[in-house]
């Protein structure tokens, strides 16, 4: 049997940059067993596989898996299969407004921008934040990432946040910092319950561009060992911010892969009253760089 599929990059407008992805689009004939297999062998941070929608309306159902697990949303897959329907495949939609992809967290709704028939700055809108706790332990934090604990942000809290994937946020002093950190995994295993998570979102607010934040996203445990751009780590980054008083929310820039010369850039807008975030959007750009047929 063959499995056509498209490889994009995504959270960048410029081919080879930013997060690569893998979308099958007739996942439908593929056999429920080859699924995490084929992602597998694909060995991107994330491959997806469409189907028809199951509910009236939605446009179509995707799943989502890493080279080891399925994840139950997530942000560049979302962003970079929305520029794939709508821009590479002009599919129509439901609603001329809205795209609507069915996930394991529910129904994910994707606005854009137009310019004649292109589609851009496609935004996804992500569950509402869920605070973790703080993590107090900062020298355990520090030897996990190889650096020394007057490295991590005096004032700044550590703490797990999920807008439908749990990452652990620690924020350091400089870029000079966030270059050199080297994941210890023998750490990560023993801490990872403690922690609520296996995935580690390491930034700094001290940037050299006009970014808010540069970021590096670890989660070896998952089959990543480092993955250039994370927008479902990008959403929750926000809302730290916000609930942090470091941003107001309105739009954030948000840098990543750069140490890996896969430069992204992700934008952040986090909508908030009281004190209590409201809404998360997490939107950027994609570019189509191939396509092939696998046989299943």
């Amino acid at each position: 049997m063959e499995a056509n599929y498209f490889i994009l990059d995504v959270f960048t407008n410029v081919p080879f940059g930013g997060n690569q992805l893998a979308v099958f689009t007739e996942a439908a004939t593929i056999p429920e067993e080859k699924l995490q297999v084929i992602a597998n062998e694909m060995n991107l941070s994330e491959t997806v596989f469409l189907y028809p929608p199951e509910t009236d309306q939605g446009d179509y159902k995707m799943r989502i898996f890493t080279p080891s697990n399925e994840m139950p949303t997530a942000g560049h897959p979302t962003i970079g299969t929305s520029h794939l329907l709508l821009n590479e495949l002009q599919q129509p939609l439901k609603n001329e407004d809205v795209l609507i992809l069915e996930q394991q967290v529910g129904p994910i709704s994707v606005t854009f921008t137009r310019e004649a028939s292109h589609f851009n700055l496609l935004t996804m809108q992500q569950p509402n934040p869920i605070f973790g706790n703080l993590v107090q332990n900062r020298s355990m934090i520090a030897e996990m990432l190889s650096i020394k604990e007057a490295e991590l942000m005096p004032g700044m809290p550590i703490q797990s946040i999920s807008c439908g994937n749990n990452f652990l946020y620690i924020p350091v002093v400089s870029l000079d910092v966030l270059a050199k950190i080297n994941i210890r995994v023998d750490l990560l295993q023993q801490q990872a319950n403690k922690l609520g998570t296996q995935a580690l979102y390491i930034f700094t607010t001290n940037t050299e561009s006009e970014a808010d934040t540069r970021g590096r996203m670890f989660a070896p445990l998952w089959g990543m060992q480092e993955d250039p751009a994370t927008g479902s780590a990008s959403g929750p980054l926000g809302c730290y911010l916000v609930r942090h008083a470091i941003n107001d929310g309105k739009m954030i820039t948000c840098e990543q892969g750069v140490e890996m010369g896969r430069p992204s850039t992700i934008k952040v807008q986090i909508g908030h009253e009281n004190e209590v975030v409201n809404k998360v959007l997490v939107g950027g750009e994609a570019v189509l760089v191939g396509k092939g047929t696998m046989f299943v």
